[in-house]
């Protein structure tokens, strides 16, 4: 594509119409960009567009279509094309740092993200210009530069904060800090110095605000790993200052909003995140500084009001109480019983209030209030900060603390119980209170693990939860009702299974409440309920104990899908998974029913997927479905083919990528359900999966290997008899994979099913080909994942034709072949195999080649022969070698690049392992002890010499071993 006006005006009109609503107009305009996307000059004639278009709707579009396309394409994955070309490379780089400070706010985010994603690989070993391009912008002195240049730094440094130490992260922060710790520092002073000469000038001191607020979270950031000498060094300078801004009141800068927090709170926030990290992980360093920052964070907390743009200042200003309140040295301040008192009193129980702002999130944004309140993302919530203060309160003054909240709550409850529909509020507080008391140790998969003996966990639940959710209408007072089944929830496992039973038909019941998050809730109690384990690692609660809800339970769920805000309700759908899961075969008189309502939901979502959770769990109900019915009647499977294809061909026409991968799954079990023959719906879907373009993500990958397995074990005759002419393309698939190090592996897998299903005549003039193009790829990348599979694939061959046919093929590409893949591949590397399947072929092949291959007894092969014969032992008796080369430990990793869909694995689409050996070797040491004895017959004598002569004293005694439990003899 040439920089020209012409092309210009082409991408200007796409874009346009990549916004319009109408998908029919949207779509192809799409489709069109991502196929011109890999033409050389794309990216800078997007950059050009942002740079000089006239219309401010298309420089924004360009600038979000270009940062996508940085997010899936600047990456260089190995085995990969390189998807934008050198030039392109040098010419973003050369000109997006300038372009992106010389442009609006809108836009300048957009490419300070763009830089970020190229830093992340690009930074410092091929971009090492990058900081000193910036650092020199901080003279400039014009301040929406300075903010550019700030943001792109936070983007590109705020990864140090959740990167594992490395010696290759310690190198990059040190070039970091040497170039820019100095002028960071300096930018801080003369930013607070402009704070006081435009003291009363707003505009200017927005602008000034916005970078003191970058500088504070950059100090955060450079600080995270370690302590730097420099910040060390200049400790003074940057702690008086924050200490100065935290106690800094202007009322320029004071908004009128409620909602959103203004400058000076987020500013404030960040400093008290800083002296958090500090007192948590430099305490000796802060030491000095450290009243003075909780006496300022004190003041601050006791006359902030309770308005939500004061949320995020006071949960950091909490958190930062609550991580020194925990730590030894620094006990004393807390000891004082008037200081706990006070700290309850001003600071814990106002912020554990349910306040109008959060009634209306329960009420109007349901599924942020869940995703905060039960997901744990409400980090910044004053009610999360409040608890974790309790926690850190109660690590060296639980008894203290208790007694002061026991007051709380009893005061509280009597409140609630003069005037219920009044007071609510109070309850809800109340039971907050005891939870943050109670709970001491808490994880996502089990609930509290660890409560405060001093709390009477099931007495609260009976007398003050139980109630609320008896009570006649489940729609009234549905903030209660919330608390206490996520009561349920939390305290599973304190609360007595007889009450968790008694509390199950309550849970069912509330499934039908109109509000959102207390339908939610109920589901997500149920599903946590179904996966507790007993004392012998069976589920706590039963199907048999369910039985009397089933239909209910079923009816309720499914009816929950149909309230309003929850036809896709994530929760909902993984009860549902899980109902099936636990009652097994209780559900499958419900069946058809439900097979039916999936299906329909099924159809409805994939025409405008949205939800990952909920469908993922939407597919493994589909999968739990046909296993249960089919185990108890496998001729079932018919009838879930007539009710899922429709959708499925639908979903596979419409190309819908995110739910391709799952119904290649679901068609997987569904065919291995077949016994041994694969039906005519099958075999004519059978062409369009090699089509080249499937293969080409690689979420599709797993699922359509996995899928082709199935073909070929179940109907490898039909294939041969009926789609020969296939048989080149299902190789292709195989060449393609073979060529990846992340999906090898995958190559073996469809190889390895060719090899063990296919009638011999129907691969015969392929087998040559296929040994070369595996011999080429040892030859220009062998790594161990690669040798692995392939000692597993030589053996299976070897098993299938014969070992001398295995040495035939190997001697027919190159004389001696077979000679020096013994040597320099089997017998040193074959310890590195793993699975007891795969150990199970390599043994039996390897068995075959030392008692069924001529060549291996008179030729030059037979010095071979002993150390083939120790390997093989050695593979029996000694520890799998699991060493794997440094630089081979992420190669495994899958590096999807941008939006690709991932693969997701369906755990109810689970595949049986298969043994291709089976019934034929139970035994693989006594196997190999009959085998030799078989061999020493046909030549008596040559056998027990060549083992006395070569084979080490401790082998020997292991095979001495295998011939007397296998009752023979060498001759």
């Amino acid at each position: 594509m040439e920089l020209s006006d012409a092309n210009l005006q082409t991408l200007t009109e796409y874009l346009k119409k990549t916004l319009d609503p109408d998908p029919a107009i949207r779509r192809p305009a799409e489709k069109f960009l991502e196929s011109v996307e890999g033409n050389q000059n794309y990216p800078l004639l997007l950059l050009t567009l942002l740079e000089k278009s006239q219309e401010n709707v298309i420089k924004v579009c360009a600038s979000v279509t270009f940062k996508n396309y940085i997010k899936r394409n600047w990456r260089i994955v190995e085995d990969e094309l390189n998807k934008i070309c050198d030039s392109d490379r040098i010419a973003i780089k050369a000109n997006i740092v300038p372009l992106m400070l010389s442009s609006p706010e809108q836009i300048q985010k957009q490419l300070s993200d763009a830089i970020s994603i190229i830093g992340r690989e690009d930074f410092p070993q091929k971009w090492p210009d990058l900081l000193t391009e910036m650092v020199n912008r901080f003279q400039s002195g014009d301040f929406h530069v300075i903010n550019g240049v700030l943001r792109t730094a936070h983007s590109l440094f705020k990864r140090y904060r959740h990167e594992f130490k490395s010696n290759e992260l310690w190198t990059e922060i040190k070039l970091v800090l040497d170039a820019f710790a100095l002028p960071l520092t300096n930018l801080f002073k003369a930013t607070i110095e402009l704070c006081s000469t435009h003291a009363n000038d707003v505009s200017a001191l927005k602008v000034l605000f916005s970078s003191l607020i970058l500088i504070a979270k950059l100090f955060y950031s450079l600080n995270f790993q370690d302590l730097p000498e420099f910040f060390e060094d200049n400790m003074e300078t940057w702690m008086t200052n924050f200490h100065t801004l935290l106690t800094l009141d202007n009322k320029l800068l004071q908004t009128d909003d409620e909602e959103e927090a203004g400058l000076l709170e987020l500013l404030k926030s960040q400093i008290c995140d800083n002296a958090a990290l500090y007192a948590q992980k430099y305490d000796e360093e802060f030491q000095p500084y450290l009243p003075r920052f909780v006496t300022a964070i004190w003041n601050l907390l006791v006359t902030t009001g309770q308005e939500v743009k004061y949320d995020l200042l006071v949960s950091n200003a909490i958190q930062f109480l609550a991580s020194v309140c925990e730590r030894q040295h620094y006990k004393h301040l807390f000891e004082d019983q008037n200081t706990l008192t006070s700290i309850c009193e001003k600071v814990i129980v106002p912020n554990m209030e349910f306040r109008a702002a959060d009634e209306e999130a329960f009420e109007d944004n349901s599924e942020e209030y869940i995703r905060r309140d039960l997901e744990g993302s409400d980090i910044d919530t004053r009610r999360r900060a409040a608890c974790d203060l309790v926690r850190g309160l109660c690590k060296f003054f639980e008894g203290p603390v208790t007694g002061i909240f026991s007051g709380y709550v009893n005061s509280m409850l009597q409140e609630y119980a003069k005037n219920p529909s009044v007071n609510w509020k109070h309850k809800d507080a109340a039971i907050y209170l005891v939870t943050s008391l109670a709970s001491k140790a808490q994880t996502q998969k089990h609930g509290i693990t660890q409560a405060n003996e001093l709390v009477n966990l099931t007495e609260f639940f009976v007398n003050h939860i139980q109630p609320d959710l008896k009570s006649a209408s489940v729609n009234e007072f549905p903030v209660l009702k919330a608390d206490g089944i996520k009561y349920i929830m939390i305290f599973r496992n304190q609360v007595p299974k007889e009450q968790l039973l008694l509390s199950i038909p309550l849970l069912i019941n509330h499934l039908q409440a109109e509000s959102i998050v207390v339908h939610t809730y109920a589901a997500h109690a149920l599903e946590r309920l179904f996966t507790m384990r007993g004392t012998d690692n069976t589920t706590l609660i039963t199907a048999a104990e369910l039985g009397p809800f089933v239909e209910v339970l079923l009816t309720n769920l499914f009816k929950a899908l149909t309230l309003p805000g929850s036809s896709e309700n994530e929760y909902i759908m993984k009860a549902i998974m899980r109902t099936f899961s636990l009652l097994q075969g209780s559900i499958i008189p419900y069946i058809p029913s439900v097979i039916s309502q999936l299906t329909q939901k099924l159809l409805a979502v994939s025409k405008n997927p949205s939800k990952p959770h909920f469908n993922h769990y939407m597919f493994e109900s589909i999968c739990l479905s046909i296993r249960i019915t089919c185990k108890a009647n496998p001729d079932a499977v018919g009838s879930f083919e007539e009710a899922l294809f429709m959708v499925f061909t639908e979903i596979l026409q419409n190309d819908v990528q995110e739910f391709i991968p799952y119904v290649f799954q679901v068609m997987s079990l569904l065919l291995e359900m077949h016994k041994n023959e694969i039906p005519t719906s099958y075999m004519a879907l059978f062409p369009h999966l090699l089509q080249p373009v499937l293969w080409e993500r690689t979420g599709n990958i797993p699922p359509l290997v996995r899928l082709l397995q199935a073909y070929l074990e179940r109907g490898a005759n039909t294939i041969a008899s009926a789609a020969a002419d296939k048989i080149p393309g299902l190789l292709g698939v195989f060449q393609k994979l073979i060529a990846s190090k992340a999906n090898d592996h995958q190559g073996f897998y469809l190889l390895n099913s060719i090899i063990e299903h296919m009638p011999s005549e129907s691969v015969d003039q392929y087998r040559k080909q296929i040994f070369i193009l595996l011999f080429q790829r040892l030859q220009n990348s062998k790594t161990t994942k690669f040798i692995k599979s392939f000692l597993v694939f030589i053996n299976l061959y070897c098993i299938k034709y014969g070992a001398l046919a295995l040495q035939e093929i190997f001697d027919s590409i190159q004389p001696k072949m077979f000679g020096m893949v013994l040597e320099k591949i089997i017998i040193p590397e074959i310890q590195k195999v793993s699975g007891q399947v795969e150990k199970k072929v390599c043994a039996v092949g390897i068995t075959k080649i030392l008692t069924e291959c001529p060549p291996m007894m008179d030729t030059d092969y037979t010095k071979l022969w002993t150390p083939l014969l120790q390997a093989l032992i050695g593979l029996f008796e000694l520890p799998e070698d699991d060493t794997i080369p440094d630089e081979e430990h992420f190669i495994d990793i899958e590096d999807t690049p941008g939006y690709q869909t991932a693969f997701s694995q369906l755990a109810f689409a689970g595949k049986k392992e298969h043994d291709p050996v089976g019934q034929m070797v139970n035994n693989p040491r006594i196997h190999l002890a009959q085998s030799l004895h078989k061999l020493s017959t046909a030549c008596p004598g040559r056998v027990p010499s060549m083992l006395s002569t070569s084979l080490n004293a401790e082998a020997l005694q292991y095979l001495q071993g295998y011939l007397q439990a296998a009752s023979v003899t060498l001759l």
